[in-house]
C-alpha cells in the first residue's frame, strides 16, 4: 500500500466515525482546563475574559463560513453523511471558488475559538495539530472520490483553488439564491455544541478548579447559561420541525 492509499484508507475510516474523533481529546483538554484556571489568578479578570470574548467571536466567525456555504449549495452535497461519500453536484462557486474546503476550515475556527478561550498555549497547538492530521486524511479521501467522479472537472478546478486558506479574488457568485430554511435545517447542530462547549469548560474551569460556588457562577457568568438555555432551546425546536414538519423544507435543497 502507497503511502496515498493508506492516507486515503484512514480518512475513509475517519470520516465514518468523525461524530467521535473530539473525544480523543477530552483527557488532554480537562488538563488544559486545569491550566486555565491559572490564568485569571495570574493576569486578572480583564484579561482572562478578553481571551475568552476572542475566542468566541473566532467560533462564531467559523459558523459564519459554514452557514454562507450552507446556505447556497444544492442538496446532497456538503452534508453531515458519514457512512459513505456522496456529492451529486460539484460545487465551484461561492465559498467553493475561493476554498475547496470551506465546512471544514469553517469548524477549525469554531474549535479553534473555544480553544483560545482556554488561554493555554500548548492546547491550541496541540488541538490544530491534531484537527490537521484528521482532516488532511480526510481530504484526501475525499479527493479520490471526486476525481473518479468527476475527473478533469474536478482537476481543473482543484487546481487553482486553495485547500484551506481562501483567495478571495477568485470569488464567483453563488449560482443559487441563498435559503435561511437550509441554515436552519442542517447547522442547528453546530449551533448548540458550541453553546455546549463554551457552557461547559467555562463552568468546569471556574467551579471545578478554582472551587466557584455553582449558585454563585450562575449568577456572576449568566451569559454563558443564558446563551446555553437558548441554544438548547433552539435545538429542540429546529430538530423538530425538520422531523415533523415540512416547514424548513426546500426542493432541490
Amino acid at each position: 500500500m502507497t503511502v496515498s492509499d493508506k492516507l486515503i484508507s484512514q480518512g475513509n475510516l475517519l470520516f465514518r466515525w468523525r461524530s467521535f474523533i473530539p473525544l480523543l481529546l477530552l483527557m488532554p483538554g480537562v488538563m488544559a482546563m486545569a491550566d486555565s484556571a491559572t490564568f485569571e489568578a495570574r493576569y486578572g479578570d480583564f484579561l482572562s475574559e478578553t481571551w475568552v470574548v476572542i475566542g468566541v467571536v473566532i467560533s462564531l466567525l467559523g459558523l459564519a463560513i459554514r452557514w454562507i456555504t450552507v446556505g447556497f449549495v444544492p442538496g446532497s452535497t456538503s452534508g453531515r453523511n458519514t457512512k459513505e461519500q456522496r456529492a451529486d453536484f460539484l460545487n465551484t462557486d461561492g465559498m467553493y471558488s475561493i476554498v475547496k474546503n470551506p465546512l471544514y476550515l469553517g469548524n477549525f475556527l469554531a474549535i479553534l475559538g473555544v480553544l483560545v478561550s482556554l488561554k493555554v498555549s500548548w492546547m491550541v497547538l496541540v488541538g490544530s495539530l491534531a484537527y490537521w492530521i484528521y482532516i488532511e486524511r480526510v481530504i484526501a479521501a475525499e479527493e479520490k472520490f471526486l476525481i473518479e467522479k468527476y475527473g478533469e472537472k474536478y482537476l481543473a478546478w482543484s487546481k487553482k483553488t486553495p485547500i484551506f486558506v481562501p483567495n478571495f479574488s477568485l470569488w464567483r457568485k453563488p449560482s443559487m439564491a441563498f435559503s435561511y430554511k437550509t441554515v436552519l435545517k442542517r447547522e442547528y447542530n453546530g449551533l448548540f455544541g458550541l453553546a455546549c462547549a463554551f457552557f461547559f469548560t467555562e463552568m468546569i474551569v471556574d467551579v471545578g478548579f478554582e472551587h466557584e460556588a455553582f449558585s454563585e457562577w450562575l449568577l456572576d457568568d449568566w451569559p454563558w447559561v443564558a446563551g446555553f438555555v437558548m441554544g438548547a432551546m433552539t435545538f429542540i425546536t429546529l430538530r423538530t420541525m425538520k422531523k415533523h414538519t415540512n416547514i424548513l423544507r426546500v426542493e432541490g435543497r
